[in-house]
């Protein structure tokens, strides 16, 4: 019988690989070393301009479904990322207007991105070590994607999945 990945999350050999993963020559992140980041990603991400104002983010969001955008300068390169949780907590819990914030008020500091040409273990590694949920995919200092936790559970095993969840969700 295979088990259900509610199961799988309360296996601690899955949660927490145990050093005899590594007696095995095997740990998760070279599991994942099966594909690229141009397999697993989202193609065809959407910008938010810098100048765009927050309320202009939030709707694209919602028109998009999404719960992150890219924020592009006037260059087409990426500047950062704004996710709906930095509109709540930034700007509307501060009391300040979504009407005049612009995105490139909020892109702080380099973001973290990937190469699409890495493999899966290398984008797993840049999550966990950043402990994100989201991480740009760059090809020729250009943005052609976006890789989300819902993308990795697609395309990555249940116990690959349960580690990466595991790993983000724990207490710093």
């Amino acid at each position: 019988m295979k088990p259900r990945p509610h199961d799988l999350a309360s296996t601690s050999a899955v949660l927490d690989p145990s050093p005899d993963w590594r007696r095995h020559g095997r740990d998760i992140c070279e599991e994942a070393a099966l594909t690229t980041a141009r397999d697993v990603m989202h193609s065809g991400a959407t910008c938010v301009q810098e100048t765009e104002t927050l309320m202009d983010a939030a709707r694209r969001m919602s028109e998009l479904d999404v719960g992150a955008l890219p924020i592009c300068g006037p260059d087409d390169r990426l500047h950062g990322i704004i996710t709906d949780r930095d509109i709540v907590l930034k700007c509307l819990a501060k009391g300040k207007d979504p009407h005049h914030m612009t995105a490139g008020q909020l892109a702080q500091g380099k973001p973290i991105t990937v190469d699409a040409d890495a493999d899966t273990s290398q984008v797993l590694k840049a999550m966990q070590d950043h402990r994100i949920r989201r991480v740009p995919v760059i090809a020729d200092h250009r943005l052609v994607g976006m890789i989300s936790e819902a993308d990795l559970a697609r395309h990555l095993s249940e116990v690959q999945v349960g580690h990466f969840v595991e790993t983000i969700c724990a207490e710093r």
